[in-house]
């Protein structure tokens, strides 16, 4: 096994991570209802081509430290840690589903992440998890902000 192998399960399983939240945010895209619907439409659209570009990162970053990235849906559900939208939820509760997967993933790389890639002495993977956790930081502080008052 190699040194960096931890590691590599760890990236695996954001990867699925964003396999998992880059099928939802297209659900909530082509679901989503009300009277947000021209705003969040657009909103989830930008999200999941945002989440597109991670997951190619992060399987990238896996191949450059010699690992394999995991590239079946089956592998993808079975390693992540977020959960399939199983409902056809109102936009509330969408916002707020967001904002509890992307806060799971925060806690993943505070709490596992950045130690895997310090120990390995691994700056450019940190590098990829520092920029992941302001960006989903921030998109928790926005989307909370967007239904401060509903």
């Amino acid at each position: 096994m190699q040194d960096n192998q931890r590691l590599i399960n760890f990236l695996n399983q954001e990867l699925s991570n964003f396999a998992v939240l880059y099928v939802k945010l297209h659900r909530y895209h082509w679901f989503v209802q009300g009277r947000h619907f021209f705003k969040l439409h657009e909103v989830f659209e930008d999200l999941y081509n945002e989440t597109a570009k991670d997951l190619d990162n992060v399987a990238e970053r896996i191949l450059a430290i010699g690992g394999k990235p995991l590239a079946t849906m089956h592998k993808f559900i079975k390693e992540a840690t977020l959960e399939e939208a199983q409902a056809d939820d109102k936009e509330n509760e969408i916002i707020h589903q967001l904002c509890e997967d992307y806060r799971t993933i925060i806690k993943e790389i505070k709490e596992t992440g950045f130690d895997l890639a310090e120990e390995q002495k691994d700056q450019p993977t940190v590098d990829i998890l520092n920029e992941l956790q302001g960006r989903f930081e921030k998109h928790v502080w926005m989307l909370e902000a967007y239904i401060a008052y509903e």
